[in-house]
């Protein structure tokens, strides 16, 4: 959710313009930046909020004549709705993002976008720099060239403008309010567009489980009753019941292989060797959650403590704990049960349906 880090990092981002100054005083140590317009600011930051590598995506105004607007006045004043990208440059490029944004958007119309009409909803790609600049001209003539859209591309590409977050209540606005945001999201015309030109696949998170990605249907877990045949004792107790495993005598705390982490239930990606360490703790950890949308946190009062745990957002398995005393860059550590995960080696990503995250494996 949207924490108090985030909310004193978008305080500063709202008294500076967005440059090479503004964003090296305002991003933590190793991070990048961008900032886009692609429409309603609730759908960009949706799908920047689900890219492997995005450490967060804040909603906000750009563009404008005046400081300090607000969603009330925003239009008025010449401001266009954008979403603020933070991201590992050592996990995802700039092109990389720009080729998320032009599948979430629609670069030729400069009249709004999908069902929000006015110019406050027009495509930009707006760059920090120089090579953000190059690298956006590029991306915009190769997508022109790849004759995906029948239209001419008509997104602007321009100098990035002072940023000013939007109000608390816009952040994360798709986990806040999700059945709002589905009907807005199923109304506005997104959906049809996006698979028509990119095809059914587009329609589902980039963490989907395999079988949802190659049937183009969202994944359904199965009833309790299959779910006791196909897992062992140990995986239906710790996923199901939030058992936890013995230390030390477990399959992975002593995995070393590259590869990747999937759900035992589901097959939905949660973790990469690239982001694992040793703890000493008995249990496999790990720094950052390979989709980050695909581990669910939420607070656990039981056995007499305050913890966070860590489930599986399709399946909902029970994966572990998160605490806060690993090692950079996170400074955070996913103590996560063996019992809940399946790992794929690195040679049999492809063939299993990973391909996409071989890239994030050392």
């Amino acid at each position: 959710m949207f924490d108090l880090t985030t909310l004193a990092f978008a305080a500063v981002l709202a008294t500076a313009p967005i440059g090479v100054s503004a964003l090296s005083a305002s991003k933590s140590p190793g991070e990048a930046q961008a900032l886009f317009a692609g429409g309603c600011f609730w759908s960009m930051e949706s799908a920047f909020d689900k890219t492997y590598g995005v450490t967060k995506a804040i909603a906000g105004y750009a563009g404008g004549e005046t400081k300090n607007p607000s969603y009330d006045n925003y239009a008025e004043t010449g401001h266009v709705e954008v979403v603020l990208v933070s991201y590992d440059p050592s996990r995802l490029s700039y092109e990389d993002l720009l080729d998320v944004y032009w599948h979430h958007t629609d670069p030729t119309d400069s009249g709004g976008a999908f069902v929000d009409r006015g110019p406050q909803y027009r495509p930009i790609v707006y760059y920090a720099d120089e090579a953000q600049k190059a690298a956006a001209e590029k991306s915009k003539a190769d997508l022109s060239r790849s004759g995906a859209f029948k239209k001419p591309i008509v997104a602007e590409i321009a100098k990035a403008p002072a940023f000013y977050a939007a109000e608390d209540y816009h952040q994360q606005y798709w986990i806040k309010n999700p059945s709002d945001y589905e009907y807005y999201r199923s109304h506005s015309g997104r959906s049809e567009f996006f698979a028509k030109v990119w095809g059914a696949s587009a329609l589902l998170d980039p963490g989907s489980p395999p079988s949802a990605l190659s049937s183009g249907k969202p994944w359904k877990k199965p009833d309790s009753a299959t779910l006791k045949k196909t897992l062992t004792a140990m995986q239906y107790e710790v996923t199901q019941a939030e058992g936890t495993e013995p230390p030390f005598d477990n399959a992975y705390w002593n995995e070393h292989r590259s590869g990747i982490y999937v759900d035992i239930v589901s097959g939905e990606p949660l973790f990469s060797s690239a982001d694992k360490f040793e703890s000493g703790t008995g249990w496999p950890s790990f720094t950052r959650p390979l989709v980050p949308t695909n581990v669910v946190e939420r607070r656990d009062a039981s056995l007499g403590m305050v913890r966070v745990e860590a489930l599986s957002r399709y399946a909902g398995s029970h994966l572990g704990h998160v605490f806060d005393d690993g090692p950079d860059p996170t400074g955070l550590r996913y103590c996560m049960d063996s019992a809940s995960l399946r790992f794929i080696p690195k040679a049999e990503m492809e063939k299993a349906g990973y391909g996409a995250f071989l890239k994030y494996v050392k």
